[in-house]
């Protein structure tokens, strides 16, 4: 598989850390945004080819970022990251365009398998 990005949009850090860690044993690129405004420009000047977003963040919430992303390019592939007890938005996400979430905490392993299910697809 050659090199692939990923964004990584939260606002928590450790987050963003933790999905770097986990994926640095694959071929891919990690990117990092703490927020919808960056996320939206990186992927502008990267075109990460999968993005995994957090649903709440201040500022721009996760369905707002993901209706501008689906605006910028259709075919951009999603996995949202929610907390539990956010259903309504999943499902807004989902019809979206959203391909799955991960409720956290989740299993990094589990989420690990769908990246990069979805990255060979």
């Amino acid at each position: 598989m050659e090199c692939k990005k990923v964004l990584v949009v939260d606002d928590q850090y450790g987050i963003r850390i933790l999905v770097k860690e986990v994926f640095s044993k694959y071929p891919l690129q990690v990117l990092q945004a703490a927020n919808g405004m960056q996320a939206l420009e990186i992927v502008q000047s990267e075109r990460p080819d999968l993005i995994l977003l957090d649903m709440k963040m201040p500022g721009m919430d996760g369905l707002e970022i993901l209706r501008r992303l689906k605006k910028m390019d259709e075919t951009l592939k999603v996995i949202m990251m929610t907390a539990y007890g956010e259903l309504d938005m999943v499902e807004k996400a989902t019809h979206l365009g959203a391909l799955a979430h991960f409720t956290k905490p989740f299993d990094i392993q589990d989420l690990c398998n769908e990246v990069i299910r979805q990255l060979a697809s």
